[in-house]
Protein backbone atom coordinates (compact mmCIF):
# COMPACT_ATOMS: atom_id res chain seq x y z
CA UNK A 1 0.00 0.00 0.00
CA UNK A 2 1.38 3.39 -1.02
CA UNK A 3 1.96 5.52 2.08
CA UNK A 4 1.32 8.79 0.21
CA UNK A 5 -2.14 7.55 -0.71
CA UNK A 6 -2.74 6.64 2.94
CA UNK A 7 -1.84 10.13 4.09
CA UNK A 8 -4.22 11.64 1.52
CA UNK A 9 -6.99 9.39 2.78
CA UNK A 10 -6.37 10.78 6.27
CA UNK A 11 -7.26 14.32 5.27
CA UNK A 12 -10.08 13.69 2.78
CA UNK A 13 -12.94 13.92 5.26
CA UNK A 14 -13.46 15.00 8.82
CA UNK A 15 -10.22 16.50 10.11
CA UNK A 16 -11.04 15.37 13.65
CA UNK A 17 -10.65 11.66 12.82
CA UNK A 18 -7.81 10.20 10.79
CA UNK A 19 -8.13 6.68 9.35
CA UNK A 20 -5.17 4.76 7.99
CA UNK A 21 -3.75 1.24 7.89
CA UNK A 22 -2.73 0.10 11.36
CA UNK A 23 0.92 -0.62 11.98
CA UNK A 24 2.01 -3.80 13.75
CA UNK A 25 3.36 -1.60 16.56
CA UNK A 26 -0.18 -0.26 17.18
CA UNK A 27 -1.63 -3.64 18.17
CA UNK A 28 -1.28 -2.90 21.90
CA UNK A 29 -3.11 0.42 21.57
CA UNK A 30 -5.94 -1.23 19.62
CA UNK A 31 -6.12 -4.05 22.15
CA UNK A 32 -6.81 -1.33 24.72
CA UNK A 33 -10.09 -0.69 22.88
CA UNK A 34 -10.89 -4.39 22.54
CA UNK A 35 -8.86 -6.42 25.10
CA UNK A 36 -10.59 -9.73 24.41
CA UNK A 37 -9.23 -9.80 20.86
CA UNK A 38 -5.58 -8.99 21.58
CA UNK A 39 -4.17 -12.01 19.71
CA UNK A 40 -6.42 -11.46 16.69
CA UNK A 41 -5.59 -7.74 16.63
CA UNK A 42 -1.86 -8.53 16.62
CA UNK A 43 -2.39 -10.91 13.70
CA UNK A 44 -4.55 -8.45 11.74
CA UNK A 45 -2.04 -5.63 12.24
CA UNK A 46 0.87 -7.86 11.16
CA UNK A 47 -1.07 -8.98 8.07
CA UNK A 48 -1.90 -5.38 7.13
CA UNK A 49 -5.70 -5.85 7.14
CA UNK A 50 -6.49 -3.60 10.12
CA UNK A 51 -7.31 0.11 9.85
CA UNK A 52 -7.11 2.46 12.79
CA UNK A 53 -9.13 5.62 13.45
CA UNK A 54 -7.26 8.14 15.59
CA UNK A 55 -8.18 11.50 17.04
CA UNK A 56 -6.36 14.04 14.85
CA UNK A 57 -5.48 16.32 17.76
CA UNK A 58 -4.36 13.84 20.41
CA UNK A 59 -3.48 10.75 18.36
CA UNK A 60 -5.66 8.65 20.65
CA UNK A 61 -6.99 5.50 18.96
CA UNK A 62 -10.76 5.75 18.64
CA UNK A 63 -11.52 2.50 16.83
CA UNK A 64 -10.45 0.03 14.20
CA UNK A 65 -11.81 -2.20 11.48
CA UNK A 66 -10.57 -5.24 9.63
CA UNK A 67 -10.92 -5.65 5.85
CA UNK A 68 -10.29 -9.15 4.50
CA UNK A 69 -11.02 -11.05 1.29
CA UNK A 70 -11.94 -14.45 2.69
CA UNK A 71 -15.71 -14.19 2.09
CA UNK A 72 -16.14 -15.81 -1.33
CA UNK A 73 -13.09 -13.79 -2.45
CA UNK A 74 -14.98 -10.53 -1.92
CA UNK A 75 -14.18 -7.71 0.48
CA UNK A 76 -15.55 -8.29 3.97
CA UNK A 77 -15.38 -5.99 6.98
CA UNK A 78 -14.69 -8.73 9.49
CA UNK A 79 -14.85 -6.46 12.50
CA UNK A 80 -15.54 -2.84 13.33
CA UNK A 81 -14.93 -1.65 16.87
CA UNK A 82 -15.23 1.88 18.27
CA UNK A 83 -14.08 2.79 21.76
CA UNK A 84 -17.10 3.40 24.01
CA UNK A 85 -16.13 7.03 24.65
CA UNK A 86 -15.86 7.69 20.88
CA UNK A 87 -19.21 6.24 19.84
CA UNK A 88 -21.79 8.40 18.09
CA UNK A 89 -19.09 10.75 16.82
CA UNK A 90 -18.83 9.41 13.26
CA UNK A 91 -15.85 7.14 13.89
CA UNK A 92 -17.62 3.98 12.72
CA UNK A 93 -18.86 5.76 9.61
CA UNK A 94 -15.31 6.93 8.80
CA UNK A 95 -13.97 3.40 9.26
CA UNK A 96 -16.63 2.03 6.88
CA UNK A 97 -15.77 4.73 4.34
CA UNK A 98 -12.08 3.85 4.58
CA UNK A 99 -12.79 0.14 4.13
CA UNK A 100 -14.89 0.92 1.05
CA UNK A 101 -12.18 3.16 -0.38
CA UNK A 102 -9.51 0.51 0.13
CA UNK A 103 -11.60 -2.49 -1.00
CA UNK A 104 -10.25 -4.02 -4.22
CA UNK A 105 -13.22 -6.24 -5.10
CA UNK A 106 -16.54 -5.41 -6.78
CA UNK A 107 -18.50 -6.36 -3.66
CA UNK A 108 -17.98 -5.38 -0.04
CA UNK A 109 -19.88 -7.19 2.70
CA UNK A 110 -20.12 -7.14 6.46
CA UNK A 111 -22.38 -8.74 9.03
CA UNK A 112 -23.74 -8.19 12.50
CA UNK A 113 -26.00 -9.99 14.91
CA UNK A 114 -29.71 -9.20 14.79
CA UNK A 115 -29.38 -8.05 18.40
CA UNK A 116 -26.77 -5.40 17.48
CA UNK A 117 -29.15 -2.53 16.70
CA UNK A 118 -26.48 0.23 16.88
CA UNK A 119 -24.42 -1.48 14.14
CA UNK A 120 -27.51 -2.00 12.00
CA UNK A 121 -28.38 1.70 12.30
CA UNK A 122 -24.80 2.67 11.40
CA UNK A 123 -24.85 0.45 8.31
CA UNK A 124 -28.21 1.83 7.18
CA UNK A 125 -27.05 5.43 7.66
CA UNK A 126 -23.87 4.62 5.73
CA UNK A 127 -25.91 3.30 2.79
CA UNK A 128 -25.42 -0.45 3.17
CA UNK A 129 -28.16 -2.83 2.03
CA UNK A 130 -29.31 -5.99 3.86
CA UNK A 131 -28.12 -8.99 1.85
CA UNK A 132 -29.19 -12.05 3.83
CA UNK A 133 -29.69 -13.74 7.15
CA UNK A 134 -27.78 -16.71 8.54
CA UNK A 135 -28.97 -18.82 11.46
CA UNK A 136 -26.68 -21.03 13.52
CA UNK A 137 -23.57 -18.95 14.22
CA UNK A 138 -24.72 -17.56 17.56
CA UNK A 139 -27.55 -19.55 19.10
CA UNK A 140 -30.74 -17.49 19.11
CA UNK A 141 -29.07 -14.42 17.53
CA UNK A 142 -28.96 -14.74 13.71
CA UNK A 143 -26.31 -12.94 11.68
CA UNK A 144 -27.55 -10.26 9.27
CA UNK A 145 -25.31 -9.69 6.24
CA UNK A 146 -25.00 -6.36 4.44
CA UNK A 147 -23.67 -5.29 1.06
CA UNK A 148 -22.38 -1.81 0.49
CA UNK A 149 -24.94 -0.12 -1.74
CA UNK A 150 -23.65 0.54 -5.22
CA UNK A 151 -20.98 -2.16 -5.10
CA UNK A 152 -21.64 -5.33 -7.00
CA UNK A 153 -25.12 -4.23 -8.01
CA UNK A 154 -24.19 -3.18 -11.55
Amino acid sequence: MDMDMDMDMDTEKDDAVLVRPALAAEADALAGIDPGRRTSIETWCRRGVAYVARDAASGTPLGYCVLEYTFFEQGFVTLLMVAPEARRRGVGHRLLEAAAAMCTTPKLFTSTNISNQPMQRLLQRAGWTPAGLLHGLDEGDPELFYLQKGRGLR
